[in-house]
């Protein structure tokens, strides 16, 4: 691929603008996507993230602690328990649309995701994280995602450095359909609003090579170019504003894909026409703890004329688009 430094350029200045503030302690909420984005399916994400993206539950956000906590015993004693070397997180949650980056991988309907995290206090963390698909996210098989993850957490001045690897995988479904990318996010506060920028690369693979130019090359089974392998570059910039003694918090995102401008070896690709923006706009609630109701318009800025070419292939099974405006849903459970 040749990533096209123009406007990657201009996706960094973003970002950059998004995180500029300094950063204090970082806050989190839990959310629904892949581990390295947060712009899939409604946020909790990624990750990741869309990516998206069913990330797995992090601290609290001061949107979901209590306006006044209940007396610990222990602390009032002066009894404190040890905190333990290696904890366990999960989260469960159901979604009207799983949308990666903008394009939706359940054909615009509903989704079941999951997934958990085992972190040791050193920074170390590895999980799981999966979802039905259907459409254009299907290779056939048990028509899922199963992605796998593992990073490192380091805190950095006043925020936090989260670095790792996701593995992408499509159990029982066609050949060269897994791949693997490298994430990196920076995180910390301001006040109530917490900040993220993040940039994800996977290296040059055939599961995300330009094999069919068009989506009628896809649909006939005749490859411009077999074996081609291309790489893939995804920069991102999130906000959330936990809004004071409230269960609500508010949340942004933006991302820039530069990757395949064709079709992969199975008529898909991460990046659909090459470059392009994904946003998103969103409220979560928490009305008791561990359970998040979350909203978010969803959108991106590839037109029905820009991904023409890529038809059949680039649409929902009766041939509307899979990457217009839409509003997500979720309920989401964490533990």
């Amino acid at each position: 691929m040749s990533i096209r430094f123009a406007t990657a350029a201009s996706a960094v200045a973003l970002v950059a603008c998004l995180s500029t503030p300094a950063l204090a302690s970082e806050t989190e909420s839990a959310a629904i996507g892949p581990a390295a984005e947060t712009d899939n399916a409604v946020l909790p994400a990624d990750a990741d993230a869309g990516t998206p993206v069913l990330a797995t539950p992090a601290e609290p956000t001061a949107a979901s602690l209590r306006a006044i906590e209940p007396i610990d015993l222990a602390t009032a004693s002066h009894q404190e328990e040890d905190t333990p070397a290696i904890t366990v997180s999960g989260a469960a949650a159901i979604v009207s649309d799983y949308r990666f980056r903008g394009v939706s991988q359940s054909d615009e309907g509903f989704a079941v995701q999951g997934g958990f995290t085992i972190s040791h206090e050193s920074g170390l963390y590895a999980g799981t994280w999966g979802s039905n698909l259907a459409g254009w996210g299907t290779f056939g098989g048990a028509n899922m995602e199963l992605d796998l993850f593992a990073g490192f957490k380091l805190p950095i001045g006043e925020g936090t450095l989260d670095t790792g690897l996701v593995w992408y995988m499509y159990p029982s479904g066609a050949d060269l359909t897994d791949f693997a990318e490298l994430y990196a996010k920076l995180s910390g506060a301001v006040g109530p609003v917490s900040l993220t920028a993040g940039v994800a690369y996977a290296p040059q693979q055939e599961a995300l090579g330009n094999v069919f130019f068009t989506g009628a090359r896809a649909a006939a089974g005749r490859p411009n170019d077999p074996g081609d392998k291309e790489d893939n570059l995804y920069l991102s910039g999130d906000a959330v504003y936990a809004v004071g003694d409230t269960p609500i918090s508010l949340k942004a995102h933006i991302g820039y894909s530069d990757g395949n401008p064709g079709l992969g070896p199975n008529g898909t690709s991460v990046a659909p026409t090459g470059t392009y923006w994904d946003w998103l706009l969103g409220i979560d609630v928490v009305p008791i703890s561990g359970l998040t109701l979350s909203a978010a318009y969803v959108d991106t800025d590839i037109s029905d004329a820009d991904s023409a070419y890529l038809l059949p292939n680039f649409a929902t099974l009766d041939g509307d688009s899979i990457s217009d405006a839409t509003v997500v849903f979720s309920v989401t459970a964490s533990f």
